[in-house]
């Protein structure tokens, strides 16, 4: 069934109240990060990739992008606006460094609409464990650039990007930054509803040039709700989420992928504690399905300082197409101790210490390669400086 779900009447209603208006100033901004991190990592490993290595030593690890956001806002309160992210590093966004790239109509009584590539509704409507300011971000594929876990470095792990097994923040089959249609209400009392369509689940930042919608995996939705209030000194943040997608590969026996995500962060007194659930059903299209949670609390001292505790607990389910099961697993543990000082404006400097591991089981069916009854493990005790702008 096609899910051709969001219809071009916002975007229509959002420029026709646009026009006519006089000339505005356009807003040239920009900004950004650069988080750089230094490394003490031992890492102990029986995969057969890993036979004879030594990871053990001080590494460097960087994260950071510059964001352009020019915009302009009209005397009928609209503002239009872009987003356009740029990799600090060759690896990240494609061979020409572009992640996000997306138009913006916002206003107080349209909400927002957003077009171009850019992730869902539901991924940037989630809610996950609570992380101060520094720490390596095991809720996330970014511990892997200490530690080689990912079977593309020679570990045990898929670790396959926005998917359940590593991170609450998923996606449909894992889709990133595709060419897509998001629509965000206003808040109603705290409430706040996303939707997003896609006509593809596949690219980075580029775009479809036609989409054939009788060949692999099209028409991607997703719907996201959160919620966000405070309460006598209690805040309360909630979010759910739920996407799929139109299974045309013709494979037999496979289905339409299916995501879905909850959470909560629930703050009082300097404290904050929460955490979430997602699982990735991928219908037989990828050899495995995934599920994990994370769970965490943050205090911020009186002063500079902020500490906290996370984990993040993944696992993977091997399968054959239709969804039967395999009986294979593989397991992603991590937990984290993180401190970090405010020394200024947009300056933060942290220390941490955390753990990382992943398993795999007899692996009878196959799914996981040759890395049956193998570990990985690695820990880290790192610092780093992180600059916003």
């Amino acid at each position: 069934m096609k899910k051709q779900l969001l219809s071009t009447s916002a975007i229509a209603l959002g420029v026709a109240m646009a026009a006519p208006a006089s000339a505005q100033e356009w807003d040239l901004d920009w900004g950004g990060y650069y988080n750089s991190h230094v490394g003490y990592v031992t890492v102990d490993s029986n995969t057969p990739a890993h036979a004879g290595t030594d990871f053990d030593g001080v590494d460097v690890f960087t994260n950071a992008e510059i964001i352009f956001t020019p915009s302009v806002t009209l005397d009928n309160g609209l503002t239009f606006g872009v987003n356009v992210q740029m990799e600090a590093l060759n690896a990240g966004g494609g061979i020409d460094g572009i992640d996000e790239s997306y138009l913006s109509i916002s206003g107080d009584t349209l909400g927002r609409i957003d077009l171009g590539a850019e992730n869902s509704a539901g991924y940037k409507m989630t809610v996950g464990a609570p992380q101060v300011a520094g720490g390596i971000g095991i809720n996330s594929p970014s511990v892997s650039g200490f530690v080689p876990i990912s079977t593309g470095a020679g570990g045990n792990l898929p670790w396959l990007f926005r998917d359940s097994g590593i991170s609450s923040y998923a996606e449909v089959l894992g889709n990133n930054d595709v060419q897509r249609i998001t629509y965000y209400t206003p808040s109603f009392n705290g409430l706040t509803l996303g939707v997003s369509y896609a006509a593809n689940a596949a690219g980075n930042a580029v775009n479809n040039f036609g989409v054939n919608r009788n060949v692999g995996v099209t028409d991607v939705f997703d719907i996201g709700l959160a919620y966000s209030q405070s309460f006598n000194g209690v805040d309360l943040d909630l979010s759910a989420r739920w996407g799929t997608a139109e299974n045309n590969t013709g494979i037999a026996g496979t289905s339409d992928p299916e995501v879905w995500n909850v959470g909560f962060n629930v703050g009082f007194n300097g404290f904050v504690i929460g955490g979430g659930y997602g699982e990735n059903d991928n219908g037989g299209l990828r050899a495995f399905d995934s599920e994990g949670w994370s769970l965490g609390v943050t205090y911020d001292i009186a002063g500079p300082w902020s500490v906290g505790f996370d984990t993040y607990q993944g696992e993977y389910k091997g399968n054959v197409a239709g969804g039967g099961a395999t009986g294979d697993t593989a397991e992603y543990e991590a937990y984290q101790l993180v401190g970090s000082r405010s020394l200024g404006a947009g300056v933060t400097w942290a220390v941490y210490a955390a753990y990382v591991e992943g398993a795999v089981n007899a692996n009878l069916g196959g799914t996981f390669g040759p890395n049956a009854n193998t570990e990985t493990e690695g820990t880290v005790i790192g610092t780093s400086i992180n600059l916003s702008f």
